[in-house]
């Protein structure tokens, strides 16, 4: 089990190689996910890429097998960003595509633009680049502190997925790991992903990005995806129909599929 150093807490991350014998010098994806989830989320992904991408997966701070960075410290956007080139220089990853879905998003977006040169590409999935058009969380404090983190799962497990969506034995997997979420780890990261907004910066990030976006996420409308697409210089959007904010999760392959064929238009 591998961590990496950041500050003073650890991040747990994964490095997984298995592409094929006839690929040489196959380049790395570091897959960056969002609140309430875990590493664990990107794995039908990996199935789709893995043969010929060197695939770096980790669990973001306070959620996962990562410690958080101890009660009282305020989450800053410089530190998260940080987060990602610890994890990405402890895996060897020095130039890498970027994939981060929800807050992992936006922190990708962000970390393109601190580290620029470390940037082949960015995808972001269900994410946005101004925390405030986040809808329908306000209520979460009240529902962590009367709930508790499985009380807040629950209600958010009918946010990520419409009935059906996904086999009885993947939902009870994704209900779990977000039942074990730290109340304080969910609340911290929500106060900073909604002060967050880089819309003015966008016109910087001039490497491709690929933006994945659900038809129905109840926190992240269309429209504000579209906005995203508009404001990055070289941008593909695709919205996924009968889909929610688990889209990564809930259509893991058809996701990969759609990366894949990028990453492939870009060579």
């Amino acid at each position: 089990m591998a961590y990496a150093k950041a500050g003073k807490h650890k991040l747990h991350y994964e490095v997984i190689d298995v592409t094929a014998p006839w690929v040489r010098d196959p380049e790395t994806i570091v897959f960056h996910h969002g609140v309430g989830s875990e590493s664990g989320m990107w794995s039908e992904w990996i199935s789709v890429l893995g043969g010929c991408y060197r695939i770096v997966t980790f669990d973001f701070r306070g959620f996962g097998r990562s410690s958080d960075a101890g009660r009282g410290l305020k989450w800053t956007l410089d530190n998260v960003v940080a987060d990602l080139a610890a994890v990405a220089d402890a895996a060897g990853a020095r130039r890498f595509h970027l994939v981060g879905e929800s807050m992992g998003g936006t922190i990708a977006l962000c970390f393109a633009l601190a580290h620029p040169q470390r940037v082949r590409s960015i995808t972001v999935s269900n994410g946005a680049h101004i925390g405030s058009s986040i809808e329908h969380v306000s209520h979460w404090k009240r529902v962590l502190d009367t709930k508790g983190a499985a009380g807040w799962s629950r209600g958010m497990m009918a946010d990520r997925f419409f009935p059906g969506a996904l086999p009885e034995d993947k939902r009870r997997w994704f209900s779990r790991q977000q039942a074990k979420c730290r109340p304080d780890s969910v609340l911290d990261a929500l106060s900073l992903l909604v002060g967050i907004d880089i819309k003015d910066k966008l016109g910087r990030i001039r490497v491709p990005a690929l933006l994945l976006h659900p038809d129905h996420s109840p926190f992240i409308p269309v429209e504000v995806m579209a906005d995203l697409h508009r404001r990055l210089p070289a941008a593909q959007m695709k919205v996924f129909p009968n889909s929610r904010h688990g889209l990564p999760f809930s259509h893991a392959r058809e996701c990969a599929e759609t990366l894949r064929d990028f990453l492939e238009s870009c060579r």
